[in-house]
């Protein structure tokens, strides 16, 4: 049987934010959906150096239009 809860990972733990009702020591398997997994840092100086360059040409490509909406803080948490 399986079912979803939802966690947040906080220093290095998931912290369910619904209840769960699993026995102590049950073993689970985590699914990520996550936009905010973040990517290992570039060491090297040259990669990283280019990425930055490549970053900003695409930000200066394509530059928030001055009319567009300000986001509220409402917006830009989920929905249900």
């Amino acid at each position: 049987m399986s079912y979803a809860v939802k966690a947040v990972y906080r220093n290095g733990a998931f912290v369910l934010q619904t209840a769960c009702n699993l026995p102590e020591g049950a073993e689970v398997e985590l699914l990520i959906r996550s936009p905010l997994i973040v990517s290992p840092p570039i060491s090297d100086p040259d990669t990283k150096r280019q990425f930055l360059q490549q970053l900003i040409e695409r930000m200066q490509q394509n530059p928030i239009p001055f009319d567009a909406p300000h986001f509220k803080r409402e917006m830009l948490h989920e929905r249900r």
